[in-house]
């Protein structure tokens, strides 16, 4: 089996991985709830919960409203803080994952971020920050940091002086032009960028005549958001000269090898997860067979592939 997992093998931002799948944050809690399902050192590492400096509770409920093809969710980066975390969700996570994992970080302001960041860069089970640049700035009137190119250079310009990890910037694909973002995380010492983060979305309760979501609109994710992110992930490997990570309604190993093709390093999955808590490790064992049918002997060698047809 050896020789077939080297087939998986890829590198993001310096780390080696066994292989490119990646739980995304917030869909994986930190970890150990699913290392009661299965050995969770199968997978290439994973994305633990959106943290922030203090505690959150979250949003009102209801939180979460079914779509076709997907779901809304408002859950409003429930977490303990960061020092909870530290100090408690990080050991519990040493007894069953022996990788190095990326840290999400959010935040509400500036100095959130920056805090948060440095004191995750400093555990030594982190491998990567991935910096989430689509919370409200509390202090910029709401808007996300991660919509304008000037405010996403400030937070990663400033999150990078701290921080000596890998950085990996989260994209909001909430924007008219996710290419002028990359670009400017990029210029702002980014070591890749992850996308895309859910699209805005609502439902109405036709019974109440109201919104299905106490908070109106949600992220929306699944499998319909697939193509989207597909087209994001080709305009920003084309853009960008940092690696990228690939998500978006990832349900199927097919799904990773069309995602790395379009440019991506590593993939992540996000609301798969909670419809299947298994999907993962499926997918993790699916791949050798679905590179088979398409011929691919590795997958390192098909990054960006989708690309070359342009230089003919």
């Amino acid at each position: 089996m050896g020789e077939m997992n080297d087939r998986l093998k890829v590198n993001l931002c310096g780390i080696d991985m066994d292989n490119p799948i990646i739980p995304a944050s917030g869909t994986f809690g930190f970890g150990y709830e699913f290392a009661e399902l299965y050995d969770i050192n199968i997978l290439g590492t994973f994305s633990f919960k959106g943290t922030t400096l203090h505690p959150r509770f979250g949003n009102p409920t209801p939180r979460i409203a079914e779509c076709p093809s997907g779901m809304l969710n408002a859950v409003g980066l429930q977490n303990p803080g960061v020092d909870a975390v530290i100090a408690e969700e990080l050991p519990k996570l040493k007894t069953c994952f022996s990788k190095p994992v990326m840290a999400n970080v959010s935040g509400f302001s500036l100095d959130e971020y920056v805090e948060v960041s440095a004191k995750l860069d400093a555990e030594d089970q982190v491998g990567w920050i991935e910096l989430n640049i689509s919370c409200p700035n509390v202090h910029g009137g709401g808007m996300a940091f991660g919509t304008s190119a000037a405010s996403a250079e400030t937070v990663v310009r400033a999150v990078r002086d701290v921080v000596k990890k890998p950085l990996i910037v989260k994209l909001s694909p909430n924007v008219t032009d996710i290419t002028e973002i990359a670009r400017a995380v990029e210029a702002a010492g980014a070591d890749g960028v992850s996308l895309i983060n859910t699209l805005l979305g609502m439902r109405i309760d036709l019974r109440k005549k109201r919104p299905l979501l106490a908070n109106t609109t949600g992220g929306y994710s699944g499998a319909a958001v697939f193509p989207v992110a597909v087209r994001m992930v080709y305009q920003v490997f084309k853009a960008v000269s940092i690696p990228v990570v690939g998500m978006g309604g990832v349900s199927s190993a097919k799904d990773v090898i069309e995602m790395m093709l379009a440019g991506a390093t590593a993939v992540e999955i996000g609301a798969e997860n909670l419809r299947n808590p298994f999907a993962c490790r499926d997918i993790i064992n699916a791949l050798p067979l679905a590179m088979n049918e398409y011929r691919i002997n590795t997958l390192n060698e098909i990054i960006g592939g989708a690309h070359e047809w342009e230089k003919m």
